[in-house]
């Protein structure tokens, strides 16, 4: 306290005040003015009149919470926010305020107030982030909504299937629940690839085919038999050596090439099976020198950059040429003004993993997808675990954000509950370090969408609880690099454990600071306050990295004090520059997020000076919660 502005502290605990807390704080003060008037922040006996009228209307007037809130926040509280524990609220009023009350105007603060957390607070908190594709089972906007709350941070939109019209109707779903929540939501939109595919046969049936048999592949158009078919893909054909595996319907018959001519393979039948109409072609042997986009995926490409996906997923990946060549395309079809789109690689091809290859991939793309359905049906089964710690192990080498997906909780399509190998296996994923785990046709066309997304929080907390987890994060942590950006970030890890922070808050403006931190598996979440919506929707990949929108100071942003506590409507306006601001915004957003629920909660801000320079981070400041200026209860005010 500051013998010129007495501060009072209000303490709410779940949206009531504690009026015996505030009938203490005013008692003791009115014992003081009249025995040391010296002392007292009433400064005197007629301010002592003042106190003793409060406590005279105390009971009336105290229990009028609402008088203690900004009216924002008042508007909005929505049941949706239900918080698992009491928050702790801090509204710091001046003598000259609670003397106002004896007229009714009890209840006007001072900007020093701290919004209530969201009551959802706990959705916040887990570190591995989850994707849930959107399909027919989830395309409704209330279900979207329960998806977000059970867990998801990314939606997929899967260009594969549906029309273009329909993603941009979920993308706008999406948009509209990342308002509701005011917590930024990213979009992925999936790019379907190349479909190597065999022609039709006579038999609407199909043929089956014996093993040992020679089966041949052709350009020829006529419709195929138990001898031969056609193979609409020459590039197959030209890349194909003798001895080269093909595998037709995800690997259930098994070809072996023993002969090649001009437009043709001989095939010797390993594994036999039925074939039928337009089943898929696998190439586990062979580097296909063919684009990964075809003219639907660059429409629809140049569809996402118009929409304004957060994320671009490009499959059919086999060399690091292929994500140069998107990078190009999206260079030459951003409209004016428009966001750059994140670029996520698709790892679902052997050729990845030839010589430096993948090094090469994650170093061009923004992000990696361990593919395993394919990836499993190229590569030996056994394989496909080492395949995914090796690509997790070097996105998290290099501070990319890598994905794993596919049949991580298949059961749950039909069943309300998973089986034991899947619940395994998502953990396993989980320990190996991925920043996310994605669900595929259990959101999108399961019986159990809501349900498919809560099971995997509830393995994320489950292992992210368990005290090896972090021992393992610690110990394959990458070493940092030698700049400055590295070590302030490895500084306010350590500062952070040493004093018990809460959290790590980061100022960026591309996400670069944020990522790094994300890649050193801090113990404490890392808040990443960017201006930029698009910015904050593509940290939410990242591990660890909760992103928010700034409402006041930061970066030369500025809103009107009653703005800057309404959680539901981010707004932003030029301002000039203010580091105080800066803190002040970290503290808000701490809470807006419930990460913080004590006035002395300790958060470790790292900022770069100048504010708008990407990639500066130069600066560690250790701020209590109820705000930059209050230490162990005391607020020194300028």
């Amino acid at each position: 306290r500051v013998e010129s502005s007495p501060i009072y502290y209000s303490c709410y605990v779940a949206d009531r005040p504690l009026d015996i807390f505030l009938f203490n704080f005013v008692f003791g003060d009115f014992l003081l003015s009249l025995f040391f008037p010296e002392m007292s922040p009433f400064g005197g006996v007629s301010s002592t009149w003042a106190a003793l009228a409060v406590l005279m209307i105390g009971p009336s007037v105290i229990r009028s919470a609402d008088g203690f809130v900004p009216s924002s926040l008042l508007q909005q509280r929505p049941s949706s926010r239900a918080s698992d524990i009491s928050t702790v609220v801090l509204s710091s009023t001046s003598a000259g305020e609670l003397e106002g009350a004896t007229s009714g105007a009890l209840g006007a603060t001072s900007k020093k107030s701290v919004a209530s957390a969201p009551k959802i607070a706990q959705r916040w908190r887990k570190s591995t982030k989850q994707l849930a594709t959107l399909g027919p089972a989830s395309s409704d906007r209330e279900t979207i909504e329960k998806l977000f709350l059970a867990g998801a941070d990314v939606f997929r939109l899967n260009f594969s299937h549906g029309s273009q019209e329909q993603k941009k109707e979920l993308l706008d779903t999406i948009r509209s629940v990342e308002e509701q929540y005011s917590h930024p939501i990213a979009a992925l939109g999936d790019l379907q690839g190349p479909k190597l595919r065999v022609g039709e046969f006579s038999s609407e049936t199909g043929e089956r085919l014996e093993e040992g048999q020679i089966f041949r592949l052709d350009l020829d158009e006529a419709k195929g038999d138990n001898k031969r078919v056609m193979l609409p893909h020459p590039e197959i054909i030209e890349a194909s050596e003798i001895g080269h595996t093909l595998l037709v319907d995800d690997g259930k018959v098994k070809l072996r090439v023993s002969g090649k001519g001009e437009g043709y393979l001989d095939c010797t039948v390993e594994v036999g099976g039925k074939i039928s109409n337009r089943k898929g072609v696998n190439t586990p042997d062979s580097v296909l020198e063919i684009s990964p986009l075809t003219p639907k995926d660059r429409s629809d490409l140049e569809y996402m950059l118009k929409i304004g996906v957060d994320w671009v997923a490009l499959s059919f990946v086999q060399r690091p040429e292929d994500i140069e060549e998107i990078h190009s395309l999206i260079d030459e079809h951003l409209p004016a003004g428009a966001f750059r789109p994140h670029v996520m690689a698709k790892i679902e091809k052997p050729s990845c993993f030839e010589g430096d290859s993948l090094k090469e991939i994650v170093a061009l793309c923004d992000g990696i997808m361990v593919a395993r359905g394919d990836l499993g049906v190229e590569c030996a089964p056994e394989d496909v675990p080492l395949l995914q710690k090796e690509i997790i192990d070097e996105c998290r080498s290099q501070g990319k954000p890598v994905v794993v997906a596919t049949q991580m909780l298949e059961s749950m399509i039909e069943s309300p509950t998973p089986t034991r190998a899947e619940a395994s296996d998502v953990a396993t994923a989980i320990y190996d370090g991925a920043d996310a785990i994605m669900l595929s046709a259990e959101s999108a066309a399961g019986k159990y969408p809501e349900e498919s997304v809560a099971m995997q929080q509830r393995i994320i907390n489950r292992v992210e609880s368990d005290r090896h987890y972090q021992s393992m994060m610690n110990s394959s942590a990458p070493i940092p690099d030698s700049t400055p950006t590295d070590a302030i970030i490895v500084a306010a890890r350590q500062i952070a454990n040493t004093i018990g922070a809460k959290a790590i808050v980061c100022f960026t403006l591309g996400g670069t600071t944020a990522l790094r931190a994300s890649k050193k598996r801090p113990d404490v979440p890392v808040l990443a306050i960017s201006p930029f919506k698009e910015t904050a929707r593509q940290l939410v990949m990242s591990w660890g990295v909760y992103p928010d929108f700034p409402k006041t100071g930061s970066f030369g942003l500025e809103v009107d004090e009653e703005q800057a506590f309404d959680l539901s409507s981010p707004v932003v306006e030029e301002a000039s520059e203010d580091f105080d601001m800066v803190l002040r915004e970290a503290c808000r957003a701490a809470l807006a997020k419930g990460l913080v629920n004590d006035p002395n909660d300790l958060l470790v801000v790292t900022a770069g000076l100048p504010f708008g320079t990407p990639g500066a981070a130069n600066i560690i400041r250790v701020v209590p919660a109820a705000g930059p200026s209050c230490w162990g209860g005391i607020c020194r005010v300028d």
